[in-house]
């Protein structure tokens, strides 16, 4: 096959066509393009207007970028209702609208994702912790989202509402939790998603670390952060909340936290701030 015609497949979805043949298939690349080419339903685009208000601040080619890749996430991935939840195309669309925003600049997929599960509100999962003497402590969180290495990403219908509903609060369920499925990606959530080798990946792993532990710093003086003290509890969780601000308050996390910010362009692969 013609090398141009293979390069091109890959850049319809990532710009980086290197990155794209490392990935996906080719067989897996040219039904992409063919889903890609599909007209975006009206009714589709009815569903962003009036449910995911930030699709309207992307420029006109990152709002096509992003229908493309609607389009192949829900031709690829099943949504399942729980706890008796019908789930509609306006759910659907709704959630792959905001997961999208992850893939713009990076383009692939989420690879391991195999199943995305919604219940109708926050759900109840058990917990069990090891205390002093071997002790188990059993109990139960109540969650509004929850992603597995396994490919299952779980969140309610309720707070994906109001996550896209409100886009700049930096407070976003779906990009959270799939960003803890581009973290997984390589193996268990640890907070290092790949954003290249070499020394790209070293400046990666220094900065953020950095970040992580300046964070613990603020908290332990009680300082105001853009940064909540959930994204202390791992660097996992510190990289799927900071996403969440990447996106929806760009312009304060850049100003707060220039070095992390910048990181997470090049993670991304994109600049929020252009929009």
């Amino acid at each position: 096959m013609n090398v141009v015609v293979v390069l091109a497949l890959a850049i319809v979805f990532t710009g980086a066509p290197f990155a794209a043949l490392a990935g996906p298939t080719l067989a897996r690349l040219w039904r992409r393009q063919r889903i890609a080419r599909r007209p975006f339903p009206a009714a589709w685009r009815d569903i962003l207007r009036r449910r995911v208000p930030l699709v309207r601040e992307l420029p006109p080619a990152q709002q096509l970028r992003l229908k493309r890749h609607i389009q192949v996430l829900l031709a690829e991935v099943p949504f399942v209702g729980c706890a008796g939840l019908v789930v509609s195309d306006e759910m659907r669309v709704t959630i792959a609208a905001q997961a999208t925003f992850l893939l713009l600049g990076r383009g692939g997929s989420f690879g391991n994702l195999r199943v995305v599960l919604v219940y109708p509100g926050h759900f109840i999962v058990p917990r069990a912790e090891a205390g002093a003497g071997g002790v188990v402590h059993e109990g139960r969180d109540v969650l509004a989202g929850q992603s597995w290495q396994r490919g299952q990403l779980i969140v309610a219908w309720d707070a994906v509402l109001n996550g896209a509903a409100v886009p700049h609060d930096g407070a976003n369920v779906v990009m959270h939790e799939f960003a803890h499925q581009l973290d997984q990606d390589t193996g268990a959530a640890n907070g290092a998603p790949y954003v290249g080798r070499g020394d790209i990946q070293e400046a990666w792993a220094r900065v953020m670390n950095e970040e992580f532990d300046a964070l613990h710093a603020r908290l332990a003086r009680e300082e105001p952060s853009l940064i909540g003290p959930y994204a202390a509890t791992s660097p996992a969780e510190f990289f799927a909340v900071t996403t969440e601000l990447f996106f929806e308050r760009p312009d304060a996390l850049a100003s707060e936290r220039p070095a992390l910010y910048e990181q997470l362009k090049l993670c991304y692969r994109l600049d929020p701030l252009s929009w």
